[in-house]
């Protein structure tokens, strides 16, 4: 564990380090979140570009720490397409159709170097697992990456919280891989971890510098990638539903937004200010209160990941679906499911 924890501190140096000339950059080409929405929360110009700071410290660490394999390469590639596309529409703004686009290609090139999801939990054959035909396996893995990579853009709408869910996020898969073994994904999710706390300080509020789509899409995009070599490496019957827990509060919450946008007949991709952080804040919580409570409910819903990937796979169903309910009930009781006019 020394080299991982090696990897951590190098990564959340690196950030840290990399995030005052980031934000210098943002505001030299003129990269700012000018607050014109009324969904937006803060109130004056705030410079993007602090996913270039997580980047360096991600791709740096990954040359130095990981093992020269074409996996690692090829999700090298990715990340790069994702920052680039992340750069041009933080600096001039991209239509959602060509943001697409790139992620399905960075998503593509992740797929053809390896990280492929091959199996589905299936507890009536003998290994709990049913293998995927080739078209399945790359449409789920393709949905399952590019879904997550947005998970983590939806949730950036308070100072600290994408920066603070993905480092969560990362740790819980982290514990996880270390239960089964797994070496190679517990020092990519260490290096994940710690490029996203290293720049957490500049992000928590009140905020210096916004990671923007640069930052919250490359997140979004390691963590996706590295819970599909997880389950790729692992054969326990609930190796799916680990990763989904992990990542619980960005998904729980997407899935909201879209159930919400549906029933009211909006389109899926519009914005709102009907999030579980709004929803929080509309109690009168600030935005620090409310950042902390979200932390508290991620760190929760990772718990309950490493619960189920350290006990019987029944009982771990079991858990996993008494929490799922229970998740939704309090996401009706809140009103998440019911979009209120501005």
């Amino acid at each position: 564990m020394t080299e991982n924890l090696i990897a951590f501190i190098s990564a959340v140096i690196i950030s840290f380090v990399m995030t005052p000339p980031a934000r210098k950059l943002a505001i030299k080409v003129g990269a700012l979140d000018i607050p014109k929405e009324s969904r937006k929360i803060h109130k004056r110009a705030m410079p993007y570009f602090g996913g270039l700071a997580i980047y360096v410290a991600i791709i740096s660490c990954m040359f130095v720490y990981m093992p020269s394999t074409s996996t690692n390469y090829h999700v090298m590639v990715g990340a790069t397409i994702i920052v680039l596309g992340g750069i041009i529409d933080d600096m001039y703004g991209m239509p959602a159709k060509i943001k697409l686009l790139i992620q399905i290609s960075a998503a593509i090139i992740a797929i053809r170097g390896g990280v492929q999801i091959n199996f589905i939990t299936n507890p009536l054959s003998k290994t709990g697992m049913s293998y995927l035909f080739n078209w399945l396996s790359f449409a789920i893995t393709l949905f399952w990456i590019v879904g997550i990579t947005n998970t983590i853009n939806l949730i950036d709408g308070l100072d600290g919280l994408a920066s603070g869910v993905a480092s969560i996020a990362a740790t819980t898969l982290l514990f996880t891989a270390a239960r089964m073994g797994h070496d190679f994904i517990v020092m990519q999710c260490a290096i994940i971890a710690g490029a996203s706390l290293g720049f957490l300080p500049f992000n928590f509020n009140p905020a210096k510098i916004f990671m923007g789509d640069t930052g919250s899409l490359l997140l979004g995009y390691m963590l996706a990638v590295t819970s599909v070599l997880g389950m790729v490496k692992s054969v326990a019957v609930v190796a799916l539903a680990v990763p989904v827990f992990a990542l619980g509060l960005p998904i729980f919450d997407t899935a909201f937004a879209i159930i919400r946008r549906y029933v009211n007949k909006k389109p899926i991709m519009e914005a709102d200010r009907d999030h579980l952080h709004h929803k929080l804040m509309k109690f009168g919580l600030n935005q620090r209160q409310t950042v902390l409570i979200m932390y508290f409910i991620s760190t929760l819903l990772g718990i309950v990941a490493v619960i189920i990937a350290d006990t019987d796979p029944f009982i771990g169903l079991m858990v996993a679906t008494l929490v799922v309910v229970a998740v939704f009930i309090f996401a009706k009781k809140a009103g998440l499911f019911v979009r209120k006019e501005q």
